[in-house]
């Protein structure tokens, strides 16, 4: 059984200031202190009869110390009547009893509380936790919902978000997105942040079990074998040389992307290892002499490669780079002026590219599926998965092979 009792607390009070009372909870060997709204001085507290002597207000003080102590022993005697106080900690009796005398502080920390759990609130902070390039594909969404539901969006709870609502969401995006594929993007948004708060047990519920994302084909972003070895060998304008070399050692680096790319450090022992920018995983990936003899003809100084001595950051790097690529191809010149004419290889190549055509060719050759996951990371996050070195003979091999046959046309 808890016991309660009334106490100045002045361990702390500096000399000439008043000391707080408040209530004394102990329960189980452990004491905890209430707060109540009330300061006075040391020499007006009568620590025998625990009343407020010579105080100008005393009488008022001491009936409403009175009241309060009332109550928190009514709630402890309703706390043990109902069987709940047997397991509960002082810290537990101090949270209840708290709410009890301070209803108007429960009930500000309750609105609060509600605020941190709301759909936009926790879709937010969840947005604010991603890297900067996923943090604005997040706040496009935002942005789109606050078009569709107008300041109702701040109010709603994950509890609204119905089927009928992503179904009435999804018509609204249909009429200036006409892409499914672009659409999807916003409800895995939205999904991610209902698992997220699932997961946190701010809610139960889960509309994507009865709205389903239904991802619509694309046009694959990879080049066949002929067309990888035509780009590569082709002879293109003197500017454009170090991004097609860069291309090419991104394919050699198992399509490594460009913001990873421009910030590699070093080689060690043959090897690069890396975080990936994206999903924070660790890579790490054999130099092949074909990738070193491009990595040794543009050394930089601050980075292993010189591509952010020249360029503001990698943004500015990969645009540059794709414009590049998508110009390489036949070029003649006419008129006066010596007007340059082109006839684009590939027209929409982008330095992504690199990646899925290592993977789809790596497919070709009858490589497994799980050392291309491996490979590109798409592996699970099982214990095994921790460790770098699970199979990476696997991936180097493949790695490899994929070279031999694009290069060498060795199978």
């Amino acid at each position: 059984m808890a016991s309660t009792r009334i106490f100045l607390d002045d361990r702390r009070t500096k000399p000439g200031k008043p000391s707080v009372l408040k209530i004394a909870i102990a329960h189980r060997h452990k004491t905890v202190y209430v707060s109540l709204n009330s300061k006075i001085f040391t020499h007006q507290w009568d620590c025998k009869k625990l009343k407020v002597i010579n105080h100008p207000e005393q009488m008022k003080l001491n009936v409403y110390i009175s009241g309060v102590k009332q109550k928190v022993d009514y709630g402890i005697l309703s706390l043990v009547s109902e069987g709940k106080i047997a397991s509960m900690t002082a810290v537990d009796i101090k949270k209840h009893i708290d709410q009890l005398i301070h209803p108007e502080k429960a009930e500000k920390e309750k609105e609060i509380t509600e605020y941190k759990n709301l759909f936009s609130t926790r879709f937010l902070k969840f947005a604010d936790s991603k890297q900067p390039s996923t943090r604005k594909i997040y706040m496009h969404t935002y942005s789109r919902m606050e078009i569709f539901e107008g300041e109702h969006l701040t109010k709603l709870k994950f509890e609204d978000i119905t089927k009928d609502w992503l179904t009435s969401f999804e018509k609204f995006l249909s009429e200036t997105s006409p892409s499914q594929n672009a659409r999807n993007i916003h409800f895995r948004n939205i999904r991610a942040v209902f698992n997220e708060a699932i997961d946190e047990d701010i809610t139960t519920a889960y509309p994507f079990r009865r709205f389903k994302i239904r991802p619509v084909a694309t046009a694959k972003r990879n080049l066949k074998v002929e067309d990888l070895r035509t780009l590569i060998n082709y002879p293109c304008e003197k500017y454009a040389q170090k991004y097609l070399d860069m291309f090419k050692l991104m394919f050699m680096l198992i399509g490594i992307n460009s913001i990873d790319l421009c910030h590699l450090k070093e080689i060690s022992n043959g090897r690069i290892n890396y975080h990936r920018a994206k999903t924070k995983r660790l890579y790490s990936i054999k130099v092949e002499k074909e990738a070193m003899e491009i990595i040794e003809k543009y050394r930089g100084k601050n980075w292993l490669l010189n591509i952010l001595d020249g360029y503001n950051d990698y943004h500015d790097f990969t645009k540059h780079m794709n414009n590049a690529l998508k110009n390489i191809g036949p070029l003649k010149r006419s008129g006066l002026g010596g007007k340059k004419e082109r006839k684009p290889l590939f027209p929409n190549i982008s330095s992504y590219w690199a990646r899925h055509s290592w993977a789809t060719i790596a497919a070709s050759l009858d490589i497994p599926r799980d050392t291309i996951a491996h490979a590109l990371g798409h592996g699970g996050n099982t214990v095994t998965d921790i460790y770098i070195d699970f199979d990476q003979q696997k991936v180097d091999d493949a790695n490899r092979k994929v070279l031999d046959w694009v290069l060498y046309e060795k199978k």
